[in-house]
């Protein structure tokens, strides 16, 4: 994460990080179907453990995050000069697909070593047979309170990333006879997360009583109307993360400081205000402390899942027991790593490609000084290379 003459991994002799090693499907004879290749990207994945506040000994939780949600399967456009004008077409090379939804943040988090539990529906179909496999197979995310429902189609979003933004578009049908995951009370945890624009599960708030961290999210309001109704959830939560024109919506506020702080107001003990390139504020209305941090200067190919990724990032800082504003850098780290890839959920960094990031000259050593704080969090057996999972459709070389 910094210069090479002050970082753990010194005495390891140089290695590059420009070129990735993607893991691929083993060759099949013809005729025969493929067997995709679940081996996990992140060799180095490790339960954070000891890391952690409150790891050591005596008993642990049987999580570190527990969550549920909505799974999609992504398809995501990039490379694209804008979007096709009506009754036109544009051919881009760059294309991936990856699971989406609750998966990305799941997923992130997964790769940072938390050990994640997810109660999501999946299609029977074939994208939910793979969205499935990914998951609790490639990305080692605990399904045991997950489910198949029979004849329901999965939801699928298909991203177009141009301009270092993205439009998307959706399709979602409701799940048949349910209205979300069965209400069996999950496994004791550190932390939940939870999306606050629809009424919050039971468990989330007697997972508080005890002692677990509540961490919220939102999307967009596709009503317009950004009812304050959901602002009231927010009595049940600890750490708030929505992006900034979602914080200014709900708040109704001019700027991304001023909705942090009337979201503080709010009495929300954890605020963060997600703000993209610009990078993020926070404020601890327990303490009055404030941190604003510039966002990580890199290159942008897609930002699919940044937010989530974001998220993750600073659900592991503060599991971590990390200082405020180290927080907030840690989560633009991983953010920051995410958008220089395709894929969403599998552009989320690995310990690995954090190592790497120091030696890869893509920011001057003043940057990374800033950063010096992650190093003893990086496993031993995160060497300098980038290992990345292949997309299930990918650019052609």
């Amino acid at each position: 994460m910094i210069p090479q003459t002050t970082a753990k991994t010194a005495t390891k002799p140089s290695t590059s990080t420009t070129a990735t090693k993607p893991i691929t499907a083993p060759t099949t004879a013809a005729g025969v179907p493929p067997e995709p290749s679940l081996a996990d990207p992140c060799a180095e994945r490790e339960p954070a453990g000891e890391r952690l506040r409150g790891g050591g000994p005596g008993p642990a939780p049987a999580l570190d995050v527990f969550l549920s949600g909505r799974v999609f399967m992504d398809m995501i456009f990039t490379g694209l000069p804008g979007l096709p004008p009506p009754g036109t077409e544009i051919v881009t090379d760059g294309l991936g697909s990856a699971p989406g939804g609750v998966a990305n943040i799941a997923i992130a988090m997964s790769r940072l070593g938390l050990r994640v539990g997810l109660a999501a529906e999946f299609g029977d179909d074939l994208f939910g047979a793979y969205l499935w496999r990914t998951l609790a197979e490639q990305e080692g995310v605990d399904l045991g309170l997950s489910r198949r429902v029979p004849g329901w189609s999965t939801p699928v979003t298909v991203s177009m990333a141009y301009d270092s933004d993205r439009s998307m578009v959706t399709y979602a049908r409701p799940v048949p006879g349910a209205d979300g995951p069965p209400d069996v009370p999950p496994p004791p945890t550190r932390a939940c997360f939870v999306d606050v624009d629809r009424p919050l599960p039971p468990w989330a708030p007697a997972m508080r009583e005890h002692g677990a961290l509540v961490f919220g999210d939102l999307g967009w309001d596709q009503t317009g109307a950004w009812s304050a109704e959901v602002l009231d959830r927010l009595d049940h939560v600890d750490v708030f993360l929505p992006n900034a024109a979602e914080a200014m919506a709900y708040t109704r506020t001019g700027t991304p400081s001023d909705a942090a702080d009337a979201l503080a107001e709010r009495g929300v003990p954890v605020v963060v205000v997600k703000r993209g390139g610009d990078g993020a504020i926070a404020v601890d209305s327990a303490t009055g402390e404030r941190a604003e941090v510039g966002a990580l200067p890199v290159e942008a190919l897609d930002p699919t899942g940044a937010g989530d990724v974001f998220a993750a990032g600073f659900v592991f800082a503060t599991l971590a027991g990390l200082p405020f504003a180290e927080r907030l850098r840690f989560a633009n780290l991983c953010a920051g790593l995410s958008v220089r890839h395709r894929s969403g959920s599998l552009g989320s960094p690995c310990w690995g490609e954090i190592a790497a990031f120091g030696e890869s000259g893509e920011v001057p050593d003043a940057v990374l000084a800033d950063y010096a704080f992650v190093i003893p969090f990086i496993p031993a057996a995160a060497d300098e290379t980038v290992v990345r999972a292949e997309p299930t459709l990918r650019k052609e070389r």
